[in-house]
């Protein structure tokens, strides 16, 4: 598979100043900094290739959005090899920028006091967008995307998710071959969330785009990314298909009983963790390897009417890496 996005050994650091507590130390920091480095990202290697949509995630602070950043050139990477489509992204050449697009969904492109469509007309010019194309592929972009009553409306006067949508008409308009998609569904409700992840995956499968997404909506995930990227404090702890990173981290099971009568609790409690009991429901997490032996001691010591044996969430898993528990279990 054709490689175009190709990340060695990448190493990004950050200088900043130590502010030392206090009102003397404050003057200190003012007249005296001390300067330390931080380790943003700490000798990263991946390769995405052509078409690919893959999720790029972990805790807050791994390092998502400052990869994203080096990799569309708005950061300037310490050492490491980073190349997008064969150029190197630092040096902003405008044949590259045509054909990438980073869309972040705490930033705005579009201008706040405007109508979203002279943004888009600014855009065409600035990318040199031949009219002819323009107008087609926003005609594409504001039917995919159910916007073309707002194109004319104050940017201000819009929702969190309107605003969103168009913001990728405005990303989309020069129809990039990789598209930075950082937390895109973040802070928008329900509906929303389905429009754009509708419209990632359509766009992918049109375009044939290379596509890499950041987020904490475990929807976004499980609908659109078949390969994640992890994560954690500026290193890679796993690179594969997601049902393998869901495989390796489901360490338990979780068994749901029903109960014809109440029953003490901590009984249940010497077999498993009680995640849940409101008679007559009950549910028990218990490790994977232990779940048969567990469920034949619940039926033969306890009035259970049903039992059933189920894996985690993939929720609840993501969750978890979400919080940095799968450090260890990953790196195994």
């Amino acid at each position: 598979m054709e490689k175009t996005i190709l990340v060695d050994h990448l190493i990004k650091n950050f200088e900043v100043t130590v502010k030392k507590p206090g009102l003397t130390g404050a003057f200190s920091t003012l007249f005296s900094p001390q300067k330390k480095a931080v380790r943003a990202l700490k000798d990263i290697s991946f390769s995405v290739g052509k078409g690919e949509l893959v999720g790029f995630i972990g805790p807050n602070g791994a390092g998502k959005t400052t990869t994203l950043k080096v990799l569309s050139g708005l950061l300037y990477p310490t050492s490491g090899l980073t190349q997008v489509l064969g150029f190197d992204p630092w040096e902003r050449k405008p044949e590259f920028l045509k054909k990438i697009s980073l869309v972040m969904g705490q930033k705005n492109q579009l201008w706040w006091d405007l109508p979203a469509i002279e943004t888009f007309e600014l855009n065409r010019a600035i990318y040199e967008i031949p009219k002819k194309v323009y107008k087609e592929s926003l005609e594409e972009l504001v039917n995919l995307l159910e916007v073309a009553k707002l194109l004319n409306i104050q940017v201000r006067r819009l929702s969190l998710g309107q605003r969103m949508r168009l913001e990728l008409v405005a990303a989309l308009l020069h129809q990039p071959e990789i598209l930075f998609l950082d937390e895109p569904t973040i802070g928008l409700d329900l509906v929303a969330q389905e429009k754009i992840r509708n419209f990632i995956y359509d766009y992918n499968r049109k375009h044939s785009a290379t596509i890499l997404l950041t987020s904490h909506n475990m929807n976004d995930l499980i609908n659109l990314a078949r390969r994640v990227i992890v994560i954690d404090s500026g290193r890679i702890i796993f690179d594969g298909i997601l049902d393998e990173l869901i495989a390796r981290f489901a360490k338990e099971k979780i068994i749901k009983l029903t109960l014809s009568k109440e029953i003490n609790d901590k009984k249940l409690e010497e077999i498993g963790k009680v995640r849940k009991i409101q008679f007559p429901e009950v549910e028990l997490r218990v490790p994977r390897s232990t779940a048969a032996v567990a469920a034949s001691e619940l039926l033969q010591n306890f009035p259970i009417e049903d039992l059933t044996i189920e894996e985690e969430s993939i929720e609840d898993i993501i969750r978890k890496v979400f919080r940095g528990e799968s450090k260890k279990s990953l790196r195994k």
